[in-house]
């Protein structure tokens, strides 16, 4: 048995010898980050200055970009220097907390689609009461609950249950560090780790999973029901929540998949591919998606960049 205190370095061996292509490669996945960033602080910037921005979908959405943020400077700068590198590895500490950055993001992300649903939800269906119902102590509750409890529950599952496990071996097969396959070398018992995920999986996971399927098909049966103003106006702004909702989900799931079962059968590319796609697919199409479908956003853009052009 090899204790963790015992395991300084973890290997990366989903790498591929990619030769002098390594450059290339280091050239797309920077300008990608740099792009990741620049779209994310543009919002950020263009929804903090505008006041007339400063209503509860565009603050969530400002939680939302900032938590994408979060999530690229988490994996993009190590994935840069392990592509140059030659010897892919990580030392335990660094490993450790990319895992919780990463795991931590994810979960935030998904906290976060939920709430805009449930303020969508609220929106289309009780106009009316929408500024009595979202006041601006309810929005900064919920943003807090959006990050307070990933965060602080991510410290539990990754420093109180994965840090302490004994392995007998040190090869993750991804090119980021990974809590479940870090699981998967353990050679102690398990137990407390599975049944504590799975506990928080079907409570906390299904839970907002129950909050968005409630919340759409609320939306769903006022827009059948109601004018043709209304359903265009709940198909302009629920349109990209639901697009983004739905990549997140796909990604989500095929991490699930791969992380679970055994995908050696797929191309190394492919699998390397899914593995990061839930990564870095979110923080690059929500700026797109709501700076494009959003006039407002839309027209925040143009003021700051091109000042009284339009």
């Amino acid at each position: 048995m090899v204790n963790t205190t015992q395991v300084l370095m973890f290997t990366l061996s989903a790498y591929l010898d990619t030769g002098g292509l390594k450059y290339l490669y280091f050239i797309i996945i920077m300008s990608l980050y740099i792009v990741i960033i620049c779209a994310n602080v543009l919002l950020v910037v263009v929804i903090c200055v505008n006041r007339s921005l400063h209503e509860p979908m565009y603050l969530f959405l400002v939680s939302l970009f900032v938590n994408e943020l979060y999530g690229s400077t988490g994996l993009f700068p190590f994935l840069l220097v392990q592509i140059l590198s030659d010897i892919h590895t990580v030392s335990a500490p660094f490993c450790f907390l990319q895992i919780y950055c990463l795991h931590s993001y994810g979960a935030i992300e998904f906290w976060t689609l939920a709430v805009m649903s449930y303020d969508r939800y609220l929106a289309i269906c009780y106009p009316l009461q929408y500024h009595t119902h979202m006041t601006s102590n309810k929005i900064a509750l919920l943003i807090a609950l959006t990050w307070l409890y990933p965060l602080l529950i991510h410290i539990l599952i990754v420093y109180g249950l994965t840090v302490p496990l004994k392995l007998c071996g040190n090869s993750i097969n991804k090119v980021y560090c990974d809590g479940y396959n870090v699981v998967k070398l353990a050679c102690s018992d398990t137990t407390a780790n599975n049944i504590f995920r799975l506990v928080y999986l079907f409570t906390v996971i299904f839970g907002l999973i129950i909050v968005i399927l409630f919340s759409y098909m609320r939306i769903l049966k006022v827009c059948f029901s109601g004018s043709r103003q209304t359903r265009q106006k709940a198909l302009s702004t629920c349109t990209p929540h639901l697009l983004s909702l739905l990549s997140f989900s796909f990604g989500g799931f095929f991490e699930i998949i791969q992380s679970r079962f055994d995908m050696n059968y797929l191309p190394n590319m492919l699998r390397i591919f899914l593995s990061l796609y839930w990564l870095t697919c979110q923080p690059l199409i929500n700026p797109l998606l709501y700076g494009l479908k959003m006039s407002k956003i839309r027209i925040g853009c143009r003021l700051l960049l091109f000042g009284g052009k339009r």
